[in-house]
């Protein structure tokens, strides 16, 4: 049973039907989706001379207009038609001997059957990325029939099969093994133009100059000194032209052994706000140490004595530490056999405008962040205001519930007490019971919240204390406070 299509391949077969349109797919991604749509009969897939077009089947019209495939069709046995066998020519007989009549002709050979090419497991790694997504998770099954995931993946990067515009990514996840086809950034494929080195220091930039007076300048050995101001030269230069500061930095001389590669910088580069340092690395040859006759004596003297194992000796080539922002294509450069770091360069500056990119969309994005913060911070605020009002008018209203039952308890009190009065005698002491009965009646109408009509109370303006209990969680002074 064929599997149901997915929303891409659904969205790929009804762009076929649209004639192919340009602007709808980014990238070639697409024609893995039609390839494996054509392995199930909905279209075809046309490669000749450079051009590839696509087209629907009979099959793929019908999965449009039904939503399903056609129905499979019954397979009509076909018998073999019995061969007539061909009249018999009778010899006929002549002066030099016996003619044999013409001979029946042969019966034709059925063709063999192309055997369909099996396909290979890269093939169907990329069309099941392509039916998914981009993102497929395999189970980290264990055992000796197991999958090794991570060698398909390699195999796969190293088969040439990957589009050039795609990149194959596979690590472990908490649910298996994650593969995913994930686009090419466009810097990566954008053709730099290189940087030009000039030949001579006519002109040196004032960073220049400053690491020129340092002795010796950047703790460079003299071989390699003259290329490296020249290397940094161009690419002061090249940045300037891009709209980026520089300035000296604080190191002084060549960095220590352990720190070669976190030392400060030799100079700075600050690109749309963002602070690139950069270090020039003198690199150094290893090789085999062999002991004096005074390190071995003192090593057979002393136990602590250790004979190093290797001696480091300043080579001619450079190496390029760039730190601060967010990497993108690396961090270090070095002279290499086949590419010296004059043909680098161009990365490196491509390097700093990536970084100053992302630290200006990092600024925006904070921004807009601290923007929304303080925008949710004042309705929670404004929220907790009404809530504040609400639970004082509650609060008003239980009170003046309270005040009624009390009031009528003591009017029903009252009630005893006048009858308990009008059975005394007239007198003093009748005289002061009704005095204080009048008073009380006084004091029941006070208490009691009927005897006025009903309205709002006027809500006080709270205190920042009174709205922490309606905050839930944010603070009265302000979206960054806790």
């Amino acid at each position: 049973m064929k599997q149901k299509l997915n929303e891409r391949q659904l969205a790929v077969l009804r762009w076929v039907q649209r004639g192919c349109p340009d602007g709808v797919w980014e990238g070639s991604s697409y024609k893995i989706t039609c390839q494996a749509l054509q392995n199930r009969g909905l279209l075809t897939v046309t490669k000749r001379r450079g051009q590839w077009s696509t087209a629907l089947t009979s099959a793929g019209r019908h999965h449009l207009q039904h939503g399903n495939y056609p129905p499979a069709q019954p397979l009509v046995r076909r018998t073999r038609p019995v061969e007539k066998s061909a009249p018999t020519v009778p010899a006929t007989s002549s002066g030099s001997g016996t003619v044999a009549g013409p001979a029946a002709p042969a019966a034709p050979r059925k063709a063999p059957q192309a055997q369909q090419t099996r396909k290979t497991v890269t093939e169907q790694l990329l069309e099941e990325l392509a039916e998914a997504g981009g993102r497929i998770v395999k189970s980290s099954a264990r055992g000796p029939n197991a999958v090794n995931w991570p060698a398909r993946v390699s195999a796969a990067r190293r088969s040439g099969r990957v589009p050039k515009t795609k990149d194959l990514h596979g690590n472990w996840c908490r649910e298996g093994y994650e593969i995913r086809l994930t686009d090419i950034p466009a810097w990566r494929l954008a053709v730099l133009e290189p940087i030009p080195v000039p030949v001579r220091l006519t002109q040196p930039h004032a960073v220049v100059r400053a690491l020129q007076s340092q002795s010796p300048p950047m703790g460079l050995t003299k071989a390699v000194q003259a290329r490296a101001l020249r290397l940094v030269q161009a690419l002061i230069t090249a940045t300037q032209k891009r709209g980026h500061s520089n300035k000296a930095g604080a190191t002084r001389g060549a960095p220590l052994p352990h720190r070669r590669r976190s030392a400060d910088p030799h100079f700075t580069i600050t690109a749309q706000g963002q602070e690139c340092g950069v270090l020039i690395i003198q690199e150094q040859d290893r090789s085999e140490h062999t002991p004096t006759e005074k390190e071995l004596a003192e090593a057979k003297r002393y136990s602590w004595v250790k004979i190093p194992r290797f001696d480091y000796t300043p080579a001619d080539r450079l190496r390029i530490v760039l730190s601060g922002g967010r990497p993108h294509r690396a961090s270090e450069w070095a002279d290499i056999p086949d590419r010296t770091l004059e043909d680098q360069l161009a990365e490196v500056v491509q390097e700093v405008d990536l970084r100053g990119e992302a630290a200006e969309r990092k600024r925006l994005a904070d921004l807009e962040a601290a923007k929304q913060q303080r925008l949710r911070w004042e309705a929670a605020m404004q929220q907790a205001r009404t809530e504040y009002a609400e639970a004082y008018r509650v609060k008003h209203l239980e009170a003046q519930e309270e005040a009624w039952r009390r009031a009528a308890r003591l009017a029903e009190y009252l009630s005893a007490v006048r009858l308990q009065v009008e059975s005394l005698p007239k007198g003093q002491v009748r005289a002061d019971a009704e005095a204080w009965i009048a008073w009380a009646d006084a004091h029941l109408k006070r208490l009691n919240p009927l005897t006025t009509p009903p309205r709002l109370p006027t809500v006080p303006e709270p205190r920042t204390e009174d709205l922490k209990p309606f905050l839930n969680g944010w603070s009265p002074y302000g979206p960054n406070s806790y």
